[in-house]
């Protein structure tokens, strides 16, 4: 054999067994998830649950905003407070959270208004305030667009103890009219939660931070959320640090049900743009190795090898594995979703079609394009995830002027 034909051969086995851990990986995550998503905790004894502060950062309004507000002032917890921080004093949404207030005048709220600017990270400069004014032991990061069940709070408190330090809830869609919706809801149940269980139970970081539960003296311990400011990708870094501190970080039971009012086919690739964007500049390995985990790119040069090692025909090869990993898929996402699909198999199998024939375009786009535009504003990231803000003249208005409003009542 010629020397090329060693590197052939060798090129074509390791891809051989790239796809095979594929299979692996998708077993994995429908076996894990069939336990973990259906295995909720619950506690004899409520009552000795720690109390929990609940940070809100809010940046204006969409039609979905008082109805998932108002899921976590109806939380069946026995203690916790909301602390909504509002970056611009002429935010709508201190009226929706006023209004909300009212209505609920036994729950323990404040309103932080302003911010303070710690670092680039604008959700950091915004959370600030009421991160420092929390009363409790326990800190829960909660995005805007969250729509929570009520005994999901317990849930994730029940998970923490002397070896778990951070519960996070892995990303999903909550039911929503409209094919964007749904096309969002076919990649948060398969290609997303694929990789997010696997990731878990093997104890790698995934996390994201629009839903997280932590301990606030470990975060303390890590520098405080000062210390992540001058990263965008504040989530995955800061549950790096409770794992560098010897923590384990779980994923709940329930999904992160996203509910924002506003969605689109082209906003939702945006955002999976910019996602890639940080991954890159973040775990630039994990990137690189993205690819071969993706079904149509990864069929394609499987094909290959095993028409080179096997003599198999190639293209039927592919069209089998693509029909298996669809077949695989499909049952992930009513894992996931716990239940019948809200959604017609046809919908499933377009919106599945657009996900997976995307994942390279998003790559070459954010190759294309390094700059990240989040919140208003434009960044350039760096190696190791920490960024700079372009044009920073425009820079949080509110750093002149720091308002706190706060209205606080005592839970009955």
């Amino acid at each position: 054999m010629e020397p090329v034909d060693y590197v052939l051969l060798g090129l074509a086995i390791l891809i051989f067994s790239c796809w095979s851990v594929n299979w692996a990986l998708h077993i994995m995550a429908i076996a894990y998830g069939k336990w973990k998503l259906r295995h909720k905790l619950k506690t004899s004894v409520p009552e000795e649950l720690p109390g929990v502060s609940i940070i809100k950062p809010l940046v204006g309004v969409d039609p979905n905003l008082f109805e998932n507000l108002e899921t976590f002032f109806n939380l069946k917890y026995p203690q916790y407070e909301i602390l909504f921080c509002i970056q611009d004093e002429s935010d709508a949404a201190i009226m929706v959270v006023q209004s909300l207030i009212q209505k609920y005048p036994k729950i323990q709220t404040k309103v932080f208004i302003g911010g303070r600017t710690v670092g680039v990270n604008p959700k950091i400069n915004n959370m600030i305030l009421g991160y420092e004014a929390a009363q409790y032991e326990l800190i829960l990061i909660s995005d805007s667009g969250i729509k929570m069940c009520e005994d999901t709070l317990e849930d994730m408190a029940v998970c923490l103890n002397n070896k778990v330090g951070m519960v996070h809830q892995m990303p999903y869609i909550s039911d929503r009219s409209g094919f964007a919706s749904h096309v969002e809801k076919v990649f948060f149940g398969t290609q997303h939660a694929k990789m997010y269980l696997c990731a878990n139970m093997l104890g790698i970081n995934c996390t994201t931070g629009m839903s997280c539960l932590m301990k606030k003296d470990v975060i303390q311990e890590a520098g405080g959320l000062t210390a992540f400011a001058e990263y965008l990708a504040e989530d995955y870094l800061l549950a790096q640090a409770f794992i560098d501190r010897g923590w384990q970080v779980k994923i709940s039971s329930e999904t992160a049900k996203q509910n924002s009012g506003h969605y689109s086919i082209s906003h939702f690739h945006a955002r999976l743009i910019r996602w890639t964007k940080l991954r890159i500049a973040t775990i630039p390995l994990v990137s690189a190795l993205e690819p071969i985990f993706q079904c149509m790119f990864l069929g394609a040069v499987a094909s290959w090898a095993v028409s080179y090692l096997f003599d198999w025909t190639a293209l039927v090869f592919f069209l089998v594995h693509v029909l298996v990993w669809f077949l695989l898929d499909y049952i992930l996402a009513k894992v996931v979703q716990g239940g019948p699909l809200p959604y017609s198999k046809f919908e499933f199998l377009v919106g599945w079609i657009l996900n997976e024939t995307c994942f390279l375009y998003f790559i070459f786009c954010a190759h294309l394009n390094p700059v990240v535009e989040w919140r208003g504003h434009k960044y350039k990231l760096r190696w190791g995830g920490m960024m700079e803000e372009l044009n920073s003249q425009n820079n949080y208005k509110s750093n002149l002027k720091h308002t706190l409003i706060e209205i606080s009542s005592d839970k009955a």
